[in-house]
């Protein structure tokens, strides 16, 4: 018998993907701490013997990292350094029968919605008192707090729905000591996630309930500042942005995932939106909070796109002047509608496309952080970095959008809020000094 089945079991979470699988991480290593398991995340040391690879399934990239990370664990579990592979997640979800004769390696395979089942394989309970609570992955500054489950769009390029089911909201109680409990942690700002939020509270209320759970969430003494991520345009809740405007802990910041700005495209799409629509809303959301940050994501290459449809994006772009814009290139998915539509575009003319409709944002980002300079914004620091202190503004999430760069002699303590004055300006950085 080897040595190591006789220590105690460390489990190693691996996350991929989104930050709605990260907080599905979360909830998992606070479940195995309860039943007291020793776990930790992304952990390098290799002083673990169970490893949980939380995959995702969303666009070809995404799973074929999972499926290259699951392979990289089951070679460590080969060499006799891993005495079991756990995988859940998306990926596992949608393809679990293919990879469970491609993969035989692996222990056992969970969904998405598994985590009772998957605690059975530690002999340990699921423990629904601890609903909302779970070990953060982030720096304790900050954490992501999923107010909903699944989708009921139909956009045709799509597969969420199905590796995540319909739209199931959390009760605003729960999510309020949810904030609670996160704020006693040290948490100071939370980005609110969901794969729609505008259509929170439809199933246990019967109507939108977003700015409402906003002011609730602006109520909870310690949290300084509320994010909110993935909004959808149709029908968008108008009042959610008067909350934003009233109350100074929700940022002036508001993530609204448009895809694309052709009416032949959106159509195709099942976006359930016009161009003209989307303008209306947008013009609507500025005139509430003037100076509000808006992001948007997009795709190219999505079957049937033209050049045309890609000049309608960069007038879109230049016209609009989003502050931030992130870009995919199509993928085509099994078991969405637009499957059935061929997929006519190179992957190399997809990314060149994109890579187009970047270089107009890129100027306009150039442009308006330029503006930026000679004001002083509110800046929470993340890290230290090469002697440098980097944080972010009201106006940029984590990861995905513009870092403030400081320098400064004196220490500026991880997690705490500055004024930073600007003094430079880059495509999609800037640079600052604090000031009193």
């Amino acid at each position: 018998m080897k040595v190591r089945t006789l220590k105690k079991d460390k489990v190693n979470i691996i996350t991929l993907g989104c930050s709605k699988n990260l907080v599905d991480s979360e909830v998992l290593s606070g479940q195995l701490k309860a039943n007291e398991i020793d776990v930790v995340h992304e952990s390098g040391k290799l002083d673990h013997n169970i490893v949980v690879v939380n995959t995702c399934g969303f666009i070809d990239k995404a799973k074929e990292e999972s499926i290259n990370t699951i392979l990289d664990q089951v070679n460590l579990k080969k060499k006799g350094r891993l005495d079991k592979v756990y995988v859940t997640g998306c990926l596992s979800e949608r393809y679990r029968g293919d990879l469970e004769a491609e993969i035989p390696e692996v222990d056992a395979w969970f969904g998405t919605f598994d985590l009772p089942l998957m605690l059975k394989q530690f002999d340990a309970d699921y423990k629904t008192e601890l609903l909302g609570e779970r070990l953060l992955a982030t720096p304790k500054h900050y954490a992501y707090m999923k107010i909903s489950e699944g989708c009921n769009r139909t956009c045709s390029f799509c597969a969420i729905p199905l590796m995540r089911g319909q739209h199931v909201s959390k009760s605003m109680e729960e999510l309020v000591k949810e904030a609670e409990g996160l704020v006693q942690k040290g948490v100071k700002e939370v980005m609110l996630i969901a794969q729609e939020l505008t259509y929170y509270g439809l199933d246990l209320y019967k109507k939108r309930m977003l700015a409402d759970l906003v002011n609730r969430l602006a109520d909870v003494k310690g949290l300084e500042w509320i994010r909110l991520h993935y909004a959808y345009p149709n029908k968008f809740p108008l009042e959610v942005v008067d909350v934003m405007r009233d109350r100074d802990n929700v940022c002036n910041y508001l993530d609204m995932p448009l895809q694309h700005a052709s009416d032949n495209m959106l159509k195709a799409m099942r976006r359930q939106s016009t161009r003209a629509e989307m303008e209306d809303t947008i013009s609507a959301i500025r005139e509430r909070v003037p100076g509000i940050c808006l992001r948007t994501t997009l795709i190219s290459g999505f079957p049937g796109e033209t050049q045309d449809d890609v000049e309608e994006v960069k007038d879109f772009l230049q016209k609009q002047r989003f502050d931030r814009v992130g870009i995919f290139t199509y993928s085509h998915e099994e078991g969405t509608t637009a499957y059935d539509l061929a997929d006519d575009i190179p992957a190399d003319e997809k990314q060149a496309r994109a890579q187009e409709i970047m270089e107009v944002q890129q100027e306009i980002s150039y442009e308006k952080n330029q503006e930026r300079i000679g004001h002083t914004y509110k800046v929470i620091i993340d890290k230290k970095e090469a002697g440098r202190y980097l944080g972010r503004t009201e106006f940029d999430s984590v990861e995905v959008d513009n870092e403030v760069v400081i320098h400064s002699e004196k220490k500026l303590p991880i997690g705490d809020f500055v004024n930073v004055k600007i003094t430079k300006a880059y495509d999609y950085d800037i640079e600052g000094e604090v000031v009193a």
